[in-house]
């Protein structure tokens, strides 16, 4: 496939170099070699690949959430005071194992008379002995504390949301997918529109200059009767005014054929000022053959292969698991979650000048209770939103079914235009040819002449205007079938 690509593209860029600004091509350019362009240069596909590419990276984002997700975070904090659990010195009274009692009793000082416990001025024992604890020993030095944790988190259940959005992001590529084929056959038929509308004006131009010089040749005939005195001066007013008209609209069918090949350049992502041959611009008018247009179809094929239907099928999918994910946020979301957590001064070991920490494992749930209605309002709103795609989707195949039956009945009636001008076309030939033998003999005038060469000419406009709408007919109906495949 990729191989394909690249030999695509070679072909596209070499024709397109072909094509210079300033010269001439010598090759003619085919229908096909101008679809291959525009498709490769419009700017309105380039932007709906990138949406292709767009959504193949929200598949992989969404796919990842059914992965642990793996974090740190770390920091640091400086303390202007140190952290002191004793605000000063503290004693602490001892015990001594006593035999007799066979418990540990404290070491309290006593009257030497009686021999009982003496008590202080505050009502409280005192101890013959203690222990000293300096307030410097639970000081702990916090002033530079570096801090720091590796989560991972793991999701058990999320009430559906991962799965839902999965299946929005497949749509979703999916989705861009179609709509990048819908906008490649709008260009295909836009370049078709061009393309013959370029052949049509080429062909009026060779008519028109046919007309011109038939006018001419009559006005030099005129002129040399009115000399020997066999016409007067007012049937050559009427021939030359004739000639006038004519080549006022030579000019502007010259004109028409430029700005039509800069609209061609244009589509095809040349600059406008390319000039080229086109390849039917010289083909045979009689060679056209009549299509077979069928007198009914089955609209459910057509469905199948519309490019717009589909992607309305995947919108509804999409509305769909869009609700699913609005659902999701009121059903119970599980976790797995582990952590390493350090930091220095160690908390763990006496808050000593080193790194240390701990692993610690545990699971998360979370279950929501009361949002006053707002969760419930947003899995109605997403309800009402698929109820509208749905209905999109409904009016878009009536809508298509319509433009089926439409473009088959406006093909038919091309080709019945087209066999009626050919037919109208040889009575015109006929009917000037026997003007113009007539006027030679003396039995016609150039009235007569000039009217047959006005049938002439409308017969071969209307000839090739039907010719031109045949096809772009036999194009919109393939477009409107599904089957013109760019």
């Amino acid at each position: 496939m990729r191989l394909k690509f690249i030999v695509f593209a070679g072909s596209v860029l070499m024709g397109a170099s072909l094509l210079t600004a300033e010269a001439q091509s010598v090759q003619p350019v085919s229908l096909d070699s101008c679809r291959a362009m525009a498709l490769e240069s419009n700017k309105s596909l380039m932007m709906s690949r990138e949406r292709i590419n767009t959504a193949k990276y929200a598949k992989r984002e969404a796919f990842a959430a059914y992965l642990p997700g793996i974090d740190f975070a770390g920091g640091y904090a400086y303390n202007q005071r140190n952290i002191s659990i004793f605000d000063s010195d503290q004693l602490l009274p001892t015990k001594t194992f006593d035999l007799e009692k066979g418990s540990y009793e404290f070491n309290l000082v006593t009257n030497p008379e009686t021999g009982m416990p003496v008590k202080g001025p505050n009502g409280e024992y005192i101890p013959s002995t203690v222990a000293l604890i300096p307030k410097d020993a639970m000081t702990f030095d916090i002033h530079n504390v570096f801090f720091g944790a590796v989560t991972l988190t793991q999701p058990i259940y999320m009430g559906g949301k991962i799965v839902a959005l999965n299946k929005m992001a497949d749509a979703a590529e999916k989705l861009y997918g179609k709509l990048y084929e819908n906008e490649a056959q709008n260009v295909v038929y836009a370049v078709d529109a061009a393309y013959w509308q370029v052949v049509s004006l080429k062909a009026k131009h060779e008519l028109a200059v046919s007309y011109v010089n038939l006018l001419d040749s009559l006005s030099n005939d005129v002129r040399r009767m009115v000399q020997e005195g066999v016409a007067t001066r007012s049937d050559q007013l009427s021939v030359d005014v004739k000639l006038n008209s004519a080549q006022v609209d030579l000019v502007k069918v010259e004109n028409g054929l430029k700005l039509s090949r800069m609209l061609l350049a244009q589509v095809c992502g040349l600059p406008v000022d390319t000039t080229f041959t086109l390849e039917d611009e010289t083909f045979d008018e009689q060679a056209l053959v009549e299509a077979e247009v069928a007198k009914s179809y089955n609209m459910q094929d057509i469905y199948n292969r519309r490019a717009d239907v589909q992607a309305l099928r995947l919108g509804v999918d999409i509305a769909k698991q869009e609700q699913n994910v609005a659902r999701a946020s009121m059903l119970p979301n599980i976790a797995l979650v582990g952590a390493y957590e350090f930091s220095n001064p160690n908390m763990n070991d006496g808050f000593k000048k080193r790194f240390g920490g701990g692993f610690s494992v545990g699971a998360m749930v979370t279950i929501p209770l009361w949002h006053w209605g707002g969760n419930m309002a947003k899995y109605r709103q997403a309800e009402s939103k698929r109820v509208i795609a749905q209905l999109e989707l409904q009016d878009a195949e009536d809508m298509i079914e319509l433009q089926v039956n439409q473009a088959a009945l406006k093909t038919t009636e091309a080709y019945k235009t087209y066999n009626m001008t050919v037919a109208n076309l040889a009575r015109a030939d006929e009917n000037l040819r026997t003007a113009t033998l007539g006027y030679e003999e003396g039995v016609a005038t150039t009235d007569n002449v000039m009217e047959a060469q006005t049938a002439w000419l409308k017969a071969h406009s209307e000839q090739i205007d039907a010719m031109i709408d045949v096809r772009l007919c036999d194009t919109y109906l393939r477009k409107a079938l599904g089957t013109l495949v760019p």
